[in-house]
């Protein structure tokens, strides 16, 4: 028997769907991003409390409900307080999918549930939610294999791959079609089969580069999912949810295409159209000029103006902290006017780099987008690249043969100087020789960016 009357528990669910607005509003700036999640959390805590508290649960099923939040919460909880940074992408990737997958077997299980009796409608969004949901988990788990680098990140491109392509969406609306007219549970599972099978082919041709696009796109699947789910059940907390999360993701998805010059069609399919779009691993042996730290630190000093460009290397070596003091040096015992600029899919998320410095609190002014930071490269004494690579490559104005060309980028070429932090001299996630490396102005700091950046420190206090 349920605990909470049922206008008690409409009200609860309103106040967790208020909760994921105003989440959502939150997460819109890194100023308020912050407590955006806190409310977000909150209202999800609500929504489940109040489930278990509205109803019937027969013994069998609230146990097992219980045993799925407690395994849930062991599984969970340690592995996002130990998350580094670097892996932060995967983790939202493994996490999106299984939203994606959730809302799939809520599907089954409403078909299972309904036994051919419920109305087109519900058995049209039903058949939706299995689609979608299976398709974003299974381009989800592709995406983590990519990012992990258990996969390599190039394109992969099957032969007769368009042909493959066609024909499975074609056999998967079909499934689509019948699971609609029917209800049936069987026709059901094999739709699911057919939606893992599309959301790998959806994802193996995507490059490198192009990996936070996919993010956000496939979280907005997973929103589709689970608003469908949710119109079908009928649940209005899902579909109210769903809808904010397929909106959102859809937006991102087309605001970050856009600020790399191409079309979402592009970034998905262009790699089937053939062309440059596989990467390399190799190292160049072409020369370039090296710098060492102590040579960073005497230029900074005599700079008025730097702009750094961080990137997933930052990330990697944890520098963040590093690189916030170096620059608080900067601007407040040498009077430089030092800046962060960011570019839109630096690193391999949405955001990746405003999190990253964040984490370091690194404050909110001093974020510069790349939109606004590329007017003041003429007048930039230094520009230093830690840990990126794809966002400043000339590639991407000037070669219209290279995979990246038409992505807007960092004119890092257009400063009086460049100081190129890196590992070593491979490329970047895209695969592709980047020529600012040999340019004159630049030079290169090698090594693990946050022992390069603690020796320009400690070089920058003697000058």
């Amino acid at each position: 028997m349920s605990i909470l009357p049922e206008p008690v528990s409409a009200a609860l669910y309103l106040v967790a769907a208020v909760c994921f607005i105003l989440a959502l509003k939150g997460l819109s700036g890194p100023r308020t991003a912050r407590r955006g999640n806190l409310i977000g959390a909150s209202g999800a805590a609500i929504a489940v409390v109040t489930v278990f508290l509205s109803t019937d649960f027969d013994g069998a099923r609230l146990w097992l409900a219980l045993i799925a939040v407690v395994i849930g919460a062991v599984i969970s909880v340690p592995i996002a307080r130990r998350i580094q940074m670097t892996n932060m992408p995967q983790l939202v990737a493994l996490l999106n999918g299984v939203g994606g997958g959730a809302a799939a077997m809520v599907g089954l299980i409403e078909l299972q549930e309904w036994a051919g009796t419920a109305g087109y409608v519900a058995t049209f969004a039903t058949a939706a939610a299995i689609l979608i949901g299976s398709m974003s988990f299974a381009g989800s788990i592709v995406t983590f294999l990519k990012l992990q680098g258990i996969m390599t990140a190039r394109p992969i491109v099957l032969p007769g791959a368009i042909a493959i392509m066609f024909i499975g969406m074609a056999i998967t609306a079909a499934l689509a079609i019948v699971v609609a007219i029917t209800g049936s549970f069987g026709w059901g599972l094999a739709l699911i089969a057919a939606g893992l099978a599309s959301g790998v082919l959806f994802v193996l041709p995507v490059g490198g580069a192009d990996v936070p696009i996919v993010i956000s796109l496939l979280n907005a699947f997973t929103g589709i999912a689970v608003a469908a789910s949710g119109f079908a059940m009928p649940n209005t907390l899902m579909l109210v949810a769903g809808i904010l999360v397929g909106a959102s993701g859809t937006v991102l998805t087309l605001a970050m295409a856009a600020g790399m010059g191409r079309s979402v069609v592009g970034i998905l399919f262009g790699a089937l159209q053939g062309g440059s779009t596989a990467g390399s691993t190799q190292e160049s042996d072409r020369p370039v000029r090296r710098a060492t730290p102590d040579d960073v630190a005497t230029a900074l000093a005599f700079a008025r103006k730097v702009v750094v460009v961080p990137g997933y290397g930052l990330a990697v070596a944890q520098a963040q902290h590093v690189l916030h003091e170096l620059v608080t040096a900067l601007r407040s015992e040498h009077n430089v006017e030092a800046v962060y600029g960011i570019h839109p899919v630096a690193g391999r998320m949405p955001g990746h780099m405003n999190v990253l410095l964040a984490e370091a609190n690194v404050p909110y002014e001093l974020l510069i987008e790349a939109e606004d930071a590329n007017p003041q490269m003429p007048a930039t004494d230094i520009v230093m690249v830690v840990g990126a690579n794809d966002v400043v490559n000339p590639a991407a104005r000037d070669d219209p043969q290279s995979s990246i060309y038409g992505m807007p980028i960092i004119d890092a070429d257009f400063a009086g100087q460049v100081f190129f932090f890196k590992r070593s001299m491979r490329p970047g996630f895209a695969g592709i020789e980047n020529e600012l490396l040999f340019d004159d102005k630049t030079q290169l700091v090698f090594g693990d960016a946050k022992e390069s950046l603690t020796a320009v420190n400690a070089a920058l206090k003697e000058v």
